[in-house]
């Protein structure tokens, strides 16, 4: 049987093709540039699509909504990352201390006692100001507590958040059933997170307390990296663990006190960037895992809300679908490792 050389050559080549390609795809690199390139997509279908009447408008109003989105999706996705390195856990998120339990807890209580009126009049800046100080105080405080001293002990602490998180949501549920339904309902629309339309203000005070909180793990990378390897290898590698965490924690109550601040609770965001990132960025470098969290976070927040604009025609919130598909992934990962 006669063979054609031509096809016997090709064959070969095209093998060699695939066999770069996929070689060129391990590269972690490669990978963040290509989730770059969707992130760009999406910004710029984003800004120039859909403008129904002057584009220079859409676009300062567009544009606050980006940066929100990018601003978010880096505290959250920094932090988390962050989180479940020192604590070990790819389950565990900053919410199970009770950050959002607490954010609720703060809103409720000032809505209980000044009244939904004094509530809207208040100034957003002072407001945001009231809950970052307050919620990086209480998260400052039991760091220190409960990691400063002899215990040192990473579960006592996560045990702590998650009583303390039980707390805060019942104690804010009782005193939401005693609200009169106006103030109710001007707190319930407080309590949902909104990425549209933020306080120009706002978002650069935010902005700014994430940068320096994101600026000051990036030296600690390669410590992060020892760090994934447990405590007792890390001591062993010189790594002074009780100054290292106690720092890393401060950054992560910075990021998550200012994000929330700003546009409230989205539960579930920061177990879905984090381990969406370990399983794409192909490495567990926290050089490449940390970008790619920000990265699929960025997708998640700008692919969403372009689904609920053009698709639904703003017919729900993006948070609510997050939390969802949040809820259903977590569900997945603890079903998974169950099965192992």
């Amino acid at each position: 049987m006669l063979t054609d050389p031509a096809t016997t050559t090709a064959a070969p080549a095209g093998s060699a093709v695939r066999t770069r390609l996929a070689a060129s795809w391990a590269r972690p690199a490669v990978r963040l540039s290509a989730l770059g390139a969707v992130v760009l997509a999406l910004v710029v279908t984003y800004l120039f699509t859909g403008v129904p009447g002057s584009l220079a408008f859409a676009l300062e109003i567009r544009g606050r909504t980006v940066l929100a989105m990018f601003v978010v999706a880096t505290a959250v996705g920094v932090s988390t990352v962050v989180f479940q390195t020192i604590t070990q856990n790819r389950i565990l998120t900053p919410s199970i201390m009770g950050f959002d339990a607490f954010y609720v807890l703060i809103s409720t209580v000032l809505v209980f006692f000044s009244g939904s009126a004094a509530f809207l009049a208040a100034d957003a800046l002072a407001l945001w100001l009231v809950q970052v100080v307050v919620m990086v105080a209480f998260s400052v405080l039991l760091f220190t507590w409960l990691f400063g001293g002899r215990r040192r002990s990473i579960h006592l602490m996560l045990l702590v958040g998650i009583v303390l998180g039980t707390f805060f949501r019942s104690f804010a549920e009782w005193m939401q059933r005693m609200l009169d339904p106006l103030d109710f309902q001007v707190l319930s629309d407080a309590l949902f997170a909104s990425l549209t339309r933020p306080d120009g203000t706002l978002l650069a005070l935010t902005g700014t307390l994430v940068v320096l909180a994101t600026a000051a793990v990036v030296p600690l990378l390669r410590t992060l990296d020892v760090l994934a390897l447990g405590e007792p290898a890390a001591v062993g590698l010189g790594v002074d663990h009780r100054r290292v965490v106690l720092a890393l924690f401060a950054a992560v109550s910075v990021m998550i006190a200012a994000s929330t601040a700003l546009v409230g609770p989205i539960l579930f965001l920061g177990l879905v960037v984090a381990n969406l990132a370990y399983s794409y960025a192909g490495s567990f470098r926290h050089v490449w895992t940390l970008p790619a969290a920000v990265l699929i976070g960025v997708v998640c927040l700008l692919g969403g809300q372009l689904v609920l604009e053009r698709v639904f025609s703003f017919g729900g919130t993006l948070s609510t679908v997050i939390d969802f598909a949040g809820g259903l992934f977590f569900l997945y990962l603890v079903l998974r490792k169950g099965a192992r």
